[in-house]
């Protein structure tokens, strides 16, 4: 019943909208590659100042070089910041013995993170913010907990949405921003938008999360219109024979569906009422287990859903000029 609802609001919003498009190309056994590099045993998790986490900034550096990303004023793609674990919270996350009921005898313990943020210019002063979080759950009772879907899947689509756009400039700037420390709440996303120093320019925040893990029906969310119904048309526009594009899981009056404005780095566009759209899948079986590993991702639903993205962009970057 499920899949016969999907497939009539599939049908529903591809028949008033579809119109035929070039063929979105990519390099799909590079993108396959690199989320097998990103989500290995030898980054032990990518968690948060870990020196697996360290190893995937330095991935990320390096695809962002080869690609020909601009860097910013410091002329570095590093963008590193701190933040203090406190009390409870830092009890919660650094567990010591015996801790007091008012946590006054858990240290402070202060770590440090790094974005890593590329731009591909384009011909107008407005920008389309592209992110995807690295940082994942680490090693938990020996086993590591990979994230190839969460979210090695969306760190590698940064790297391929920027080379094809490279080669096909768009009319806004476009911020490929790979963020630190999502799973401790976004950390990494909210200092990279307080220091932000052209926030009034932003039209967009396209944030991909688990974009590779779609195990019954091949489909993929687009989280936003709620907020954003103006946004629909150039989503309407994109055209998929192989994967279902849906919108939803952003209503919190929905009872039948989750809502998802909250439940990644979108959230800190969305509270400084920057537009955003979120593409992602629904929790699977894997999802936050260390059994998410490069073998349970879909490669062909992987590769179509980046060809979506694609898409999108490039539907929103003209409907979004002045």
């Amino acid at each position: 019943m499920k899949s016969f609802i999907y497939f009539i609001a599939s049908f529903l919003i591809f028949a008033g909208g579809c119109t035929s498009t070039e063929p979105v190309e990519i390099d799909s056994k590079n993108l396959l590659k690199t989320v097998q590099i990103i989500s290995h045993d030898s980054l032990e998790g990518r968690a948060f100042s870990t020196l697996g986490n360290i190893k995937a900034q330095k991935i990320i550096n390096r695809n962002f070089t080869k690609i020909g990303l601009q860097t910013g004023k410091n002329r570095r793609y590093f963008q590193e910041f701190s933040y203090s674990f406190k009390g409870e919270k830092r009890q919660e996350i650094f567990p010591i013995k015996k801790p007091k009921e008012n946590f006054s005898n858990v240290p402070d313990t202060t770590l440090t993170g790094r974005n890593i943020v590329g731009t591909l210019k384009g011909k107008i002063n407005k920008s389309i913010i592209i992110t995807a979080h690295f940082d994942h759950l680490g090693i938990k009772n020996g086993n590591i907990y990979n994230g190839a879907d969460d979210n090695a899947s969306g760190v590698a689509a940064l790297f391929t949405i920027a080379e094809y756009f490279k080669k096909n400039p768009t009319n806004h700037d476009l911020i490929f921003a790979a963020f630190d420390a999502k799973e401790f709440g976004s950390l990494g996303a909210e200092y990279f938008l307080k220091n932000y120093e052209d926030k009034e320019n932003i039209v967009l925040n396209i944030n991909l999360d688990m974009i590779a893990h779609s195990d019954y029906d091949p489909i993929l969310f687009a989280c936003g219109l709620h907020h954003h119904p103006n946004l629909r048309k150039p989503l309407e526009r994109i055209k998929s024979d192989e994967v279902t594009l849906l919108f939803g899981h952003d209503d919190p009056l929905n009872r039948d569906q989750t809502d998802w404005t909250f439940s990644s780095d979108h959230k800190v566009f969305h509270k400084e009422n920057i537009p955003f759209i979120y593409f992602g899948v629904e929790s699977h079986k894997d999802y936050h287990r260390h059994t998410d590993n490069y073998e349970t991702i879909n490669p062909e639903f992987y590769i179509e859903t980046v060809k979506i993205i694609i898409q999108a962009i490039k539907n929103f970057d003209e409907f979004l000029l002045d």
